[in-house]
């Protein structure tokens, strides 16, 4: 038990190190080991889950004093109310590291070290993504300040990155546990660990030169006026509401002439709620005039201004972002779509009198609808869409990737940090948390606050320049405007956490599916399936061998290029008519070669008193079993086999079950144990009938591209044969085939997308759970074609109503 509690407190030391960023960086990697490391030897459930909770408390009081801190001065509860708060909810604020103990404590002595880190990762993020916290925070936040590591949130926001982490930390756990083992067990998790770091600085790497390679189309000059100007409830009690306003006001355009007067600015940026009333619909005479001076200013200065105010409907009032063009006036509002909750907005099922006494500090602000971008109208002509966001708006992805869709080409901050004066390390959390939105659209950033921190951010999540907290200060930043490329994160929004919680349930269900008795009818069918003599095979010497990989090889290599460019790249660089003749030439015709090649080379092969007979093509080949040196292929290239060494010299056979022809020759596989169960499950697993090569790749790609082509013909001309009677059948026809074509490249791609997908999880699945790679295999195939045959046609629907 001192053991188990020295370990959390080692992990929670690490921790609040590594969320303090810096040179600690690095230990978001380790900083789980210790806990994790004890929590595989726990005796117990009921260990694992006393375990999970005291690393959250212990987290909690670690990383998140200060929130602890500003609490209580928010609420009037006291310092050490506000910590116990903190401290007492965390299992239910941080329910994460909960779920991760529970699952490590499932996972120990039932998988290898390979699933056991990915059960323990995906709980993780399953869970953070199931239960949303209010601060948005992750581990992943805290790399943040490593340029190379933090590039892969554009593949599915910080969760990838978390992910990555958790699964290096339980490696290294498992390494550290076996250290001793005579059978080194400990090699395979620290090969993974030190592997998986390095992977991702490459990406990172990769990524970044090309983002630098793109052009700069224009660049935004901004000033960001932090005033330090805070509590305001304060200092309307002192002085009185106009005399607030007016201070801020003067203070404000006061700090804008000088930064006009300095040089080049293209637009004002003022704080959330630096205008503490309704703009544009005053409440008083007196209101009217200071609306009508922030417009005067705006028009005198020949520049946009977005700030902080209040707007308010029929339905009630919003914290919101105004933006004013110096020409056209107000362009309208931006509405915080995530209040605070309780001190912004509280719920209707939970609001009434008896809260209201309760909490005499709750707000009464309405959420916003949603994402909304404006243009900027520059000096000089220059238009620059951006989309603004108020304070804990930045920590909820969705709305930057939505923006992003929309259109905008920067991202707008509009923050009050002042509850963290007392606390720079809340505002450092915020600032990071925000910078990752820039990395996920790659959209560049600029951010102000009351009291800082103030800062730029660059498309790759770097910040460029800050302010200090507790200063007032002017901060003129400068971005580069760029035709943002389509990350994975915008397109497919937060797809990891579902993903994460579909391959926690993969590998549960797997574990856990009933194991049947096979006995000896099991294994007498087994031998009756694998000398069901002849079998049909494919014969190649060496040399064509290596043919059928080199065209193999071609095919998959333009696929993958397809699929990286399409997924990560810019894929305007092909234009149809090119992607369409690399298809043929690199996908098509070798495919086909491949296909003449097998067929020129069909063989079948039989089993007759101890000797192998192989017979095709005009060929003949007899092997005694007694004198034959047969092996599986190591790697199924260019498919599954077997190498037959005898008299007769070398040949390859290529087989769908080469494992079971292997045992029906008398013959053990000499393969790692979850390879063999990999090939044995692949070779026996047959799907259906009618899902054919031709059907897949030829014929199915008709129905999209028909619906496609007829939708083409509406919009382009008028009706579905507008185009045969405006340029006649030729015209039309061949318009019909090219997008059929188009449809057959798209989903070759995406068929070997998943493909990709599929082998790898099986593989995966069979290293380390092999008794259930079969069934692995079954659940993968099905839902590989319900998403290519059922998916692909419900996209298409969705995309048109849409």
């Amino acid at each position: 038990m001192l053991r188990a509690s020295l370990a959390i407190l080692a992990s929670a030391l690490l921790l609040g190190m590594y969320a303090r960023g810096g040179f600690a960086v690095s230990l978001g990697f380790v900083a789980l080991v210790p806990w994790l490391a004890s929590v595989a030897t726990l005796p117990s459930w009921r260990a694992a889950l006393a375990s999970g909770i005291a690393m959250a408390m212990l987290f909690a009081l670690a990383v998140f004093a200060w929130f602890g801190d500003a609490v209580a001065a928010y609420t009037g509860i006291g310092t050490a109310g506000g910590i116990a708060l903190v401290v007492l909810a965390a299992p239910l604020t941080q329910p994460q590291i909960v779920a991760a103990a529970l699952a490590a404590r499932w996972a120990a002595g039932r998988l290898g070290p390979v699933l056991r880190a990915v059960v323990v990762a995906a709980a993780w993020v399953a869970c953070e993504w199931a239960c949303p916290k209010l601060l948005g925070d992750s581990l992943g936040h805290g790399l943040q300040p490593a340029a190379w590591w933090r590039q892969a949130a554009d593949l599915g926001g910080v969760p990838v990155l978390t992910f990555v982490l958790v699964l290096c930390n339980q490696w290294l756990a498992d390494a550290w546990r076996h250290r001793r083992d005579a059978s080194r067990g400990w090699r395979l998790p620290l090969a993974c660990a030190l592997a998986l770091p390095v992977l991702l600085a490459g990406y990172g790497a990769w990524r970044s030169a090309q983002l630098r390679a793109l052009p700069v189309e224009d660049t935004l000059r901004v000033a960001m006026v932090q005033a330090n100007i805070v509590d305001y409830e304060r200092l309307r009690r002192e002085r009185g509401a106009y005399a607030v306003v007016r201070e801020v006001l003067d203070t404000h355009v006061g700090m804008s002439r000088a930064a006009l007067d300095a040089g080049r600015v293209d637009a004002l940026l003022w704080s959330e709620t630096v205008y503490p009333t309704t703009f544009g619909k005053p409440r008083s005479e007196a209101g009217a005039e200071l609306d009508a001076e922030i417009a005067g200013f705006a028009r005198g200065a020949g520049v946009p201004l977005v700030f902080g105010t209040y707007d308010r409907d029929a339905a009630g009032e919003y914290n919101a972002a105004a933006v004013l063009d110096p020409r056209d006036g107000l362009l309208g509002f931006y509405r915080k779509t995530h209040p605070f909750p309780l001190t912004e907005h509280v719920p209707g099922w939970l609001d009434g009198p008896r809260l209201r006494r309760l909490l005499p500090w709750a707000g009464t602000w309405l959420p916003g609808d949603g994402a909304r971008s404006f243009p900027l109208r520059l000096p000089g002509g220059r238009e620059v869409p951006v989309a603004p966001m108020i304070c804990l708006d930045d920590v909820h992805p969705e709305l930057a990737r939505e923006a992003a869709r929309q259109g905008a080409r920067a991202l707008l901050g509009l923050s009050n940090d002042a509850w963290f004066s007392a606390h720079p390390q809340g505002a450092r959390l915020h600032l990071a948390v925000a910078a990752f939105r820039s990395v996920e659209t790659r959209l560049p950033q600029v951010r102000v606050t009351t009291n800082g921190i103030s800062a730029v951010v660059d498309a790759d999540g770097g910040i460029r320049d800050a302010t200090a907290m507790g200063t007032r200060a002017l901060l003129v930043g400068e971005v580069a405007v760029r035709t943002a490329p389509v990350t994975r994160a915008v397109a497919w929004g937060g797809w990891f956490g579902p993903f994460a919680l579909g391959l926690l349930l993969l590998v549960v269900v797997l574990r856990q599916w009933p194991r049947r008795s096979t006995g000896n009818a099991g294994q007498a069918g087994l031998v009756a399936a694998a000398t069901s003599w002849p079998l049909a095979t494919t014969w190649l010497s060496p040399r064509w061998r290596w043919a059928g990989v080199l065209l193999q090889g071609v095919a998959g290599a333009t696929l993958a290029a397809f699929a990286g460019l399409w997924l990560f790249g810019d894929a305007s660089v092909l234009k149809p008519m090119l992607q369409l003749r690399l298809f043929v030439a690199l996908v098509a015709l070798p495919t086909a070669a491949w296909w003449l090649l097998r067929r020129a080379h069909a063989a079948r092969a039989e089993l007759r008193e101890g000797t192998l007979h192989v017979q095709g093509g005009g060929r003949s080949l007899r092997l005694p079993v007694a004198a034959l040196d047969v092996r599986p292929l190591r790697l199924p290239f260019p498919g599954t086999g077997l190498r037959v060494r005898g008299e007769g010299g070398d040949a390859v056979l290529l087989l769908r079950e080469p494992i079971d022809v292997l045992h029906a020759l008398g013959r053990s596989a000499d393969l790692p144990r979850g390879c063999a169960a990999y090939l044995a499950a692949r070779g026996r697993h047959r799907g259906p009938r009618w899902d054919r090569a031709w059907l897949r790749t030829l014929l199915f790609p008709l129905l999209p591209a028909m619906f496609a082509f007829r939708l083409h013909q509406h919009i382009a001309y008028g009706g579905t044969f507008g185009e045969w009677q405006t340029f006649g059948a030729t015209a039309w026809l061949t318009g019909a085939a090219l997008w059929w074509a188009g449809w057959i490249v798209g989903l070759a791609v995406f068929a070997a997308v998943l493909r990709a997908v599929v082998e790898a999880a099986c593989l995966a699945i069979a290293w380390g759970m092999p008794a259930r790679a079969a069934l692995a295999r079954r659940l993968l195939e099905g839902g590989a074609r319900a998403v290519y045959y059922l998916g692909v046609p419900a996209w298409l629907v969705l995309r048109v109503l849409a």
